[in-house]
């Protein structure tokens, strides 16, 4: 009886002595398969992606701005035509006014635009353009054609442009300005025209056309501007030993037509 006394005792104690260690070793399995659940798990599909490599002049990004607006400055270059209208002319000859038109000879050239947007809508831009025209008197003292000269003509234009579809890749505009034209290089036909001149003139203008991006940062342009302005011009130095003394007065009223390439920086 003693021995089994003796015997229960000691299974009861060694059993109160496992049972931490038990305890202890669960509780470090269900901690250790917790911090297992919990870890941090990338989702599938929601890897952040490759760092954007270079993108080239002629490509459209992922960071390209679609259309136009606030802040974007281009420059354009352009094959333009001018169209001189001839609306009305005078001419005086030795002071008398005698019967008789000017006509002026169109011409194609290149044209240089610098444009700068203030608003989402507005703009204004300047260009640069040079033509040489042909100048003829028609109908003078019975004569049918009689050349004048030739000239070239310096007219930069200031216009203020309102644009109606900003940050869209068609955006028509409508605009108005002013244009101050100086006239360079000036030759005389020779015969009854011996030495010319010709008045710096200016006037107003109105314009209308379109910008449609292409790709990336380039675009497409189509403009046509109507020039008010009228010309004055002087041949022979007021007479004398060189001919006549010739006074003309002619509106050119000048249409210009232009189609070119531009690149926003």
């Amino acid at each position: 009886m003693s021995l089994a006394r003796t015997l229960g005792f000691s299974l009861m104690a060694g059993a109160a002595a496992l049972a931490p260690a038990a305890g202890h070793a669960q509780g470090g399995a269900s901690a250790a398969s917790s911090a297992y659940v919990n870890a941090p798990v990338v989702a599938p599909g929601l890897t952040p992606p490759p760092a954007h490599g270079h993108c080239g002049v002629f490509e459209t990004c992922a960071d390209t701005k679609i259309g136009l607006g606030k802040g974007d400055f281009l420059i354009r270059l352009s094959a333009i035509g001018v169209m001189p209208e001839d609306r009305d002319s005078k001419l005086w000859i030795n002071g008398a006014a005698v019967a008789g038109r000017i006509s002026t000879t169109r011409q194609a050239t290149p044209e240089l635009t610098f444009e700068y947007f203030f608003t989402d809508n507005l703009s204004v831009d300047l260009i640069a353009a040079s033509s040489r025209h042909e100048v003829a008197a028609d109908g003078v003292l019975g004569v049918a054609h009689v050349d004048v000269g030739s000239a070239w003509v310096l007219p930069p234009t200031l216009t203020l442009a309102w644009h109606f579809r900003p940050h869209k890749r068609f955006n028509p505009y409508l605009g108005v300005g002013g244009t101050l034209a100086w006239f360079h290089n000036v030759s005389p036909a020779g015969g009854l025209v011996q030495k010319l001149n010709v008045g710096v003139t200016g006037g107003p203008s109105i314009n209308a056309g379109f910008d449609y991006q292409l790709v990336g940062n380039w675009f497409f342009n189509f403009d046509v501007k109507q020039i008010f302005m009228n010309m004055h011009a002087w041949a022979n130095d007021r007479g004398g030993a060189n001919g006549p003394f010739i006074k003309a007065h002619d509106s050119l009223d000048p249409t210009v037509v232009g189609a070119g390439i531009e690149y926003r920086f």
